[in-house]
């Protein structure tokens, strides 16, 4: 089947495990999943499966076409690729659940986009420390010096205040505790990136 899922993300909540111990859980919605397309190596280059993710109202024309000519009644608001990784290959129009791609106890890598904080100072965005409260109290939290004059310019990459956030961040090596097919729950160990509500991509650890 494919190398990943899409989920949505839910809220955090606890688990115990069988030998009593309590674990900290995220709590994902895994609805299956529509194939669009099918590419190939020898149409396209490489080979993949495309899925629908999400839904809205409103679709552009382009999608509205694709969406009419393969037949398919969803309006998706986005589309994503994942690798196919076994000899099982599906049709345009097939669903792909959940449990057909990981099982309880596998380890995988979460990608998601970080929420967004605006702009921030450096120590909230870097974790700088904060300057002695003995000089002035409006320079407590600023960065101080950026370092020498030459070559006369900010260097790139150096830490300074600007926007916070809103960045694609992957955590690997995550445990799913548990899947449930009846409800298309999912539990996760740990948090993941992302806010409520915002759609993560699953994938096998290699």
């Amino acid at each position: 089947m494919i190398s990943g899922f899409l989920v949505k993300k839910g809220l955090m909540t606890s688990v115990y495990t069988p030998d009593g111990k309590r674990i900290a859980v995220t709590k994902c919605i895994a609805k299956p999943l529509k194939v669009t397309q099918i590419k190939t190596t020898d149409k396209d280059g490489y080979q993949s499966i495309q899925v629908a993710g999400g839904s809205k109202k409103r679709i552009n024309k382009a999608t509205t076409g694709k969406m009419v000519k393969l037949s398919l009644d969803i309006k998706p608001s986005f589309f994503k690729e994942f690798k196919l990784v076994s000899d099982q290959i599906p049709t345009i129009g097939d669903e792909i659940a959940i449990e057909s791609v990981f099982n309880n106890g596998d380890i995988v890598d979460i990608t998601g986009t970080s929420k967004g904080r605006g702009f921030a100072g450096v120590v909230k965005r870097h974790g700088f420390k904060k300057q002695p409260l003995l000089g002035a109290s409006n320079y407590v939290r600023r960065p101080g010096s950026i370092g020498a004059q030459t070559p006369g310019k900010v260097v790139k990459g150096k830490k300074m205040p600007g926007h916070f956030g809103v960045d694609t961040v992957t955590v690997s090596s995550l445990e799913i505790i548990s899947i449930n097919p009846e409800t298309k729950e999912i539990l996760i160990k740990g948090s993941i990136p992302g806010s409520f509500n915002s759609w993560i991509t699953l994938k096998k650890r290699n």
